[in-house]
Formats: C-alpha cells, structure tokens, sequence
C-alpha cells in the first residue's frame, strides 16, 4: 500500500475532513506505539508500511514502559481529542497496519506489550470491522 491508499484509509475510517488530518493522526498513533515497542519490534512493524509512515514507529526512543492508560492518554494530549477518540483512532490505524503487516509481525508485538494493551488489537481481531 502506498502512502496516499494509507492516508485515504485513515482519513476514510476515521472520518477526517482531510488527508492532512489523518497524516496527523498516524503520525501521533505510530509515535506513541513506537516508544512503547522495543526497538527491532518498532522496526520490524514499521518494515512494511509506506516509507513516509515507517518512521514514525521507529524515530522516538523506543522501549519505554507505561501502562495503556497511558498510550491512550499520550495520544490524547498530542492530537488534542477526547480520550474515547484516541482510542479509537490507534485501534483503527493499529488494525490498517495489521493490513500491511503480516501476522507474525503483529503477534510479536502484541507479544511485547502488556496485557491491558489487549484492547488496542480489537478491530485487527474482528473479523467484521466498523468500515
């Protein structure tokens, strides 16, 4: 997929009037998970997604530990949305992700994060997803 296809996604999944806000929120998204992850689980994730997008995962320091709460609340503050908002916007763009990645790379993620991150892989475990 290449960036624009990702960007027209996101924009479409989340109802965003531009192409510009759903570059905003990818880049909040895949930030924030890339300082979660540890660093090669970062890159291996970020290995498949279109080039202007990869980055994001793997830029910030990497390996950082808190809780979910907090990932969503991160997410909040930095794109400036309500905490029920955020959190819907990393499970859609985690599961547009799980559209570029293979299952290997999304397990060994999940496999990396806590189990109250469970809620983040919601839409990448539905087989019907709300778009």
């Amino acid at each position: 997929m290449n960036y624009d296809a990702f960007l027209g996604k996101v924009q479409h999944r989340l109802e965003l009037p531009d192409e510009g806000h759903a570059a905003k929120m990818t880049r909040v998204v895949l930030e924030t998970l890339g300082e979660r992850l540890g660093e090669g689980e970062a890159s291996d994730l970020a290995a498949p997604l279109p080039m202007e997008i990869d980055r994001f995962l793997t830029e910030s320091p990497s390996g950082q530990q808190f809780s979910y709460q907090e990932f969503i609340d991160r997410i909040s503050q930095r794109a400036d949305v309500e905490e029920a908002d955020a959190h819907f916007t990393a499970q859609a763009i985690l599961a547009l992700v799980a559209e570029c990645a293979s299952g290997g790379e999304i397990d060994q993620a999940r496999d990396q994060l806590p189990a109250d991150y469970e809620e983040l892989f919601a839409f990448v475990d539905q087989e019907a997803t709300p778009w």
